[in-house]
């Protein structure tokens, strides 16, 4: 089987906002080409896509993070055996999570707590519903937790964005998943300053006009940029994951659909700054991956004639043009979505199609790369 690359190169512009923000709640920046770029960190971004992924894939296709694994445990014990009460339940998880090694029980003040871990531990939903289904059949057996089933339980039957974004468990690297997928951290094509919009509330209950000013003030920082967004996929890894030629081309068709769809929801309610990407091209390849952020390690600025975004457009399809014939590295498969004429740029290194036909195109490829029929 031929090695299988998919590169993700997206364009998009952004109003005001605060997508992603520091510890000081300011807009995540990075300097690139010596000046100050707008910067949405890939774990933002990768949340979204998960968030995305639950409407694009079904639940059981998908996983859990999370340090309460003993809730969800004890939850599917549950129904799995309603005789059982919850404290029984809760036990039982408890029990089972910890014979796996995968969480803890604290006792405090004489009470049981729900076994935990001490990371965000992520599991798929198919891992609990397996442990979950062991863990009573083998107690109705009279039968002891076998601490190896438990983690092979564990290690099988991969969600989908496990397999995608993997998994790594500090106590059990024996059960950690690499990655298929990988994430650039999204920076603007031009330089940015942050900005602080100075907002006043008023009281609505204050009707004394003796008492002036607002019931409250302050600040919020926001930017506004030209994103230009990175994504990879390992197609063979991916398949080795999940073992499962047609469920690797339905994650494929959905990671485009939500990376390309999806946005971080950080001040979402201040700024409303949803917007759809001004283009997205996307490179299959046998080879390696290419990230093109080199295009904009000049910075774009805007001109008379034309806006970022066409300059954007234009140094991206220039600059895919001279590293892939400067290495010898051309596409196997190139197809690109481009809203109106600011993008037509792309159109000359790419197939030009609608979104829906891009996400179709690329499934079909990824399909052919692992036999399945089309």
């Amino acid at each position: 089987m031929n090695r299988t690359i998919i590169d993700l190169h997206i364009l998009q512009t952004v109003p005001p906002s605060n997508l992603n923000r520091d510890d000081t709640g300011s807009p995540k920046t990075a300097m690139y080409g010596g000046v100050r770029r707008a910067r949405v960190s890939s774990q933002a971004w990768k949340r979204a896509v998960r968030l995305a992924f639950g409407d694009l894939l079904d639940a059981s296709q998908l996983g859990e993070r999370t340090k309460r694994v003993g809730e969800s445990l004890a939850a599917r014990i549950a129904a799995l055996d309603p005789d059982r009460d919850g404290a029984a339940s809760s036990a039982l998880a408890a029990d089972a999570l910890v014979a796996a090694g995968l969480a803890k029980v604290e006792k405090k003040k004489g009470e049981t707590k729900d076994a935990e871990s001490s990371y965000l531990l992520f599991l798929s939903r198919r891992q609990l519903d397996n442990i979950a289904a062991y863990t009573v059949e083998t107690t109705r057996a009279g039968g002891t937790l076998d601490k190896s089933t438990l983690k092979k339980l564990a290690n099988t039957d991969h969600s989908v964005d496990i397999a995608m974004f993997g998994r790594m468990l500090a106590d059990m690297a024996d059960i950690n998943v690499d990655a298929a997928c990988q994430v650039a951290h999204a920076i603007s094509v031009h330089a940015v300053d942050n900005e602080y919009d100075y907002f006043t509330a008023v009281d609505d209950r204050k009707h004394d006009a003796a008492e002036t000013g607002a019931g409250m003030i302050g600040t919020v920082e926001f930017n506004s940029s030209t994103l230009y967004r990175y994504a990879t996929i390992n197609v063979d890894a991916l398949f080795e994951t999940l073992g499962d030629a047609a469920a690797t081309r339905a994650a494929v068709e959905a990671f485009v659909t939500a990376f390309a769809r999806s946005v971080p929801t950080g001040k979402q309610n201040t700024f409303a700054h949803r917007t759809l990407p001004d283009a997205v091209l996307v490179r299959v390849r046998d080879t390696q991956p290419i990230n093109f952020v080199g295009a904009f390690e000049t910075p774009i600025g805007a001109s008379d004639a034309a806006g970022r975004i066409r300059l954007a457009a234009c140094a991206l399809a220039t600059h895919v043009r001279d590293v892939e014939t400067a290495y010898g590295e051309l596409p196997i498969r190139s197809w690109v979505t481009h809203v109106g004429d600011n993008t037509a740029a792309l159109a000359d290194i790419a197939e030009a199609v609608p979104f829906q036909a891009l996400v179709t195109s690329v499934g079909e490829q990824v399909g052919a790369a692992l036999g399945v029929p089309a």
